[in-house]
């Protein structure tokens, strides 16, 4: 595959994904945090400290998860490298 397009693909990926987890952390934040039935057209105190909380841990879990999913792909490379060393 042309570099140029594999990096084309990538980046596209990437916004795909990125906005995929910012639908799902959206849903399960209003889902958790605002009630079904509104009484007031603003967010309550409450609602808003429940959103900022939801939003920061969401976005913390997903920086942990990409770096341990980082990790595990450079061992992996790093056996897959030395499985071909060794039988070559």
């Amino acid at each position: 595959m042309d570099p140029i397009k594999a990096q084309q693909l990538a980046a596209e990926l990437e916004v795909e994904m990125m906005s995929d987890m910012y639908n799902r952390m959206t849903n399960a934040c209003h889902r958790k945090c605002v009630p079904p039935h509104y009484h007031e057209a603003d967010l309550t105190k409450g609602e808003s400290v429940c959103l900022d909380r939801c939003v920061a841990k969401y976005l913390d879990l997903h920086e942990k998860l990409g770096r341990k999913l980082t990790e595990l792909s450079v061992q992996d490379e790093e056996v897959m490298r030395k499985a071909a060393i060794g039988s070559g």
